[in-house]
């Protein structure tokens, strides 16, 4: 299946929406491939794309400015969109980094061609609206889940979202995406497949 077919999918999927909508934005959708480590988006700039993930993983991160530890926030990875979604949603300049784990393929379109989809169409409006209520579910989601449930908790919710995370991940990312030490990582992992 062709990327944009994918897209499409995922599109009608999500919102229902029709191959005609969908069409709309065929001429603004652009293929772009991610080494290692490259980013989407950088500190302090503003967040001018949505992408869709074809293949890989992008993790949104903080770096602290004295110690240089990396804290990880939101991994993305095949079939879901990325985007620094604070910046994105309000063309601010973002407080985190949005890098690719590993080689990475995505859609993307520009922030001003979706506005142009968001005027044209309905279907487009209704996905704004999704692109909006996601990221907004995606971080009470992620509050919630530091505030109300254990680290064990949180590691089923994060492989269930991202079922082939771990073959990508390494293991000290994923640690600080759940607020724990590596060993105690390796600890539930371990009573996971004992289970």
């Amino acid at each position: 299946m062709s990327e944009l077919k994918l897209l499409g999918t995922a599109m009608a999927a999500a919102i229902n929406m029709d191959e005609d909508a969908f069409n709309l934005s065929l001429p603004y959708w652009k293929l772009k491939a991610y080494k290692k480590g490259e980013f989407y988006n950088e500190y302090h700039n503003v967040c001018k794309h949505l992408g869709f993930i074809l293949e890989g993983v992008f993790r949104i991160y903080r770096a602290d400015d004295i110690t240089s530890e990396e804290k990880n926030m939101l991994f993305f990875s095949k079939g879901q969109f990325v985007a620094s979604y604070t910046s994105f949603l309000s063309q601010e300049p973002c407080n985190y980094y949005t890098a690719s784990v590993d080689s990475s393929l995505i859609l993307y379109i520009h922030i001003d061609n979706l506005k142009k989809l968001y005027q044209e169409s309905h279907q487009w409006e209704r996905f704004g609206r999704y692109i909006a209520e996601n990221a907004f579910h995606q971080l009470m989601a992620n509050t919630e889940g530091f505030l109300f449930r254990s680290a064990e908790e949180r590691y089923v919710e994060m492989m269930r979202k991202h079922p082939d995370i771990f073959n990508t991940v390494p293991l000290y990312h994923l640690s600080s995406y759940l607020g724990i030490k590596p060993q105690s990582l390796s600890r539930i992992r371990k009573r996971m497949v004992g289970r």
